[in-house]
């Protein structure tokens, strides 16, 4: 990869590219090691050992590193593939892989949210052991009315929304 991040850079520094400290950053790396060994069957070195060809990520360090640093910084694909030293397409496929295990990876650590939270009971079977839950619900999204008094009412000073401000109830 074209950028990297070593022991030597400040916690300022790793914290801009892609949201956590060194320290952070190592123990995601050796459970990211783990799940891409599940759902590859084996690690990215070895992989790269049967292929003749150079590729811009040569290990799990460097997958997650581009992975996070997509996350973070909100790059096109393209943009994301002149970072990294790969063309656009390449790096899109690159992400979703990398997607892919750390998204296994966060399961195994127990630090993602849940996704499937479909009734009442699910929603207090998941929040079960939270004293308290504050839900910021102070402006919400209407449908635009048609009177225009009644508009200026619910305008919300953005352009083109039209909300209902809660927060009085």
């Amino acid at each position: 990869m074209n950028f990297n991040l070593t022991n030597k850079n400040t916690t300022r520094q790793w914290r801009a590219l892609i949201a956590l400290d060194a320290k952070q950053f190592d123990i995601l790396l050796e459970v990211f090691k783990q799940s891409y060994l599940t759902l590859q069957g084996s690690t990215l070195k070895s992989r790269l050992m049967n292929d003749k060809a150079t590729y811009c990520i040569n290990n799990e360090r460097e997958l997650l590193l581009f992975t996070l640093t997509s996350l973070k910084q909100s790059l096109t694909d393209d943009a994301l593939g002149v970072m990294a030293g790969m063309d656009g397409s390449h790096a899109k496929k690159t992400q979703k892989l990398g997607l892919r295990i750390l998204t296994h990876a966060l399961c195994a650590l127990k630090h993602i949210p849940a996704r499937d939270i479909d009734n009442i009971d699910d929603f207090k079977a998941y929040f079960s052991d939270i004293e308290e839950l504050i839900i910021d619900v102070t402006e919400q999204d209407i449908q635009r009315p048609s009177d225009k008094e009644i508009q200026k009412e619910f305008y919300s000073g953005k352009k083109n929304s039209h909300s209902k401000d809660v927060s009085d109830c």
